[in-house]
């Protein structure tokens, strides 16, 4: 029996084209080239590039970040200048008052020193002694000086160089002549003296025995003003 096929795209036709298997391949641009190696420095290359330009980036914008900086901080010295400048002023200011008040405080703790000589070697003088001279040998700060007088008996004589020494103001009381002499008393009498010369030098006392006060006073405060002052007040005396 013949059979005839009136449509060719039927089963068979699947069945014939079915068995074919298809492959699927990329366009292929032409200029490229195919080799893997040329390929592969191609790619490290162009990542060369961008690691170099994101490293350029990021220097350039640390280096703005830096002229940012510089700006503020030249900003900050112009504007600390004038600051400094017066914190100089006043330090200098400063030393000068601290010098001229050493030179007072000086001066104001030498000026009772001859009173107080004065007084120890009036207080050291026994009974029958004078004194005709008060001399200075020597100036400060080794001061020493001489005392000539006349005393009746060699024992004033020991006495007054004994209650020297004893003084807290003099040191290296010493006799440096002694010899005798006749006056007239009233009337035809006479009397034998001894004419001496002594001589010590100053000694600062204990601070115990000193009275000193403040060169500068307290602080006052003035009525509706909030800051203080010093008060003025004389130098430093001592009793």
């Amino acid at each position: 029996m013949i059979e005839v096929n009136l449509r060719p795209d039927t089963k068979k036709g699947r069945k014939r084209g079915g068995g074919r298997s298809r492959s699927f391949a990329l366009p292929k641009v032409s200029g490229i080239p195919s080799d893997p190696w040329i390929l592969s420095a191609g790619g490290l290359s162009l990542l060369a590039l961008l690691v170099f330009g994101w490293f350029f980036l990021d220097v350039a914008g640390e280096a703005e970040e830096l002229e940012v900086r510089i700006d503020a901080a030249q900003a900050d010295s112009a504007r600390f200048a004038d600051v400094i400048a017066r914190a100089d002023a006043l330090t200098s200011q400063r030393d000068s008052i601290a010098a001229r008040v050493a030179v007072i405080q000086e001066i104001d703790g030498a000026r009772y020193v001859w009173p107080h000589l004065m007084d120890e070697v009036g207080r050291a003088i026994p009974d029958y002694t004078w004194i005709n001279r008060f001399l200075q040998v020597s100036p400060a700060p080794n001061l020493a000086f001489r005392v000539h007088g006349q005393a009746a008996t060699i024992f004033a004589l020991t006495i007054f160089l004994e209650n020297l020494e004893a003084s807290p103001f003099i040191r290296n009381a010493r006799l440096i002549s002694a010899d005798q002499s006749v006056i007239t008393l009233g009337g035809d009498s006479q009397r034998l003296i001894y004419n001496f010369v002594v001589e010590a030098s100053y000694q600062d006392p204990p601070p115990e025995l000193l009275n000193r006060e403040p060169l500068f006073g307290p602080s006052v405060a003035i009525p509706g003003l909030d800051d203080t002052v010093p008060s003025a007040a004389t130098p430093g005396e001592e009793s």
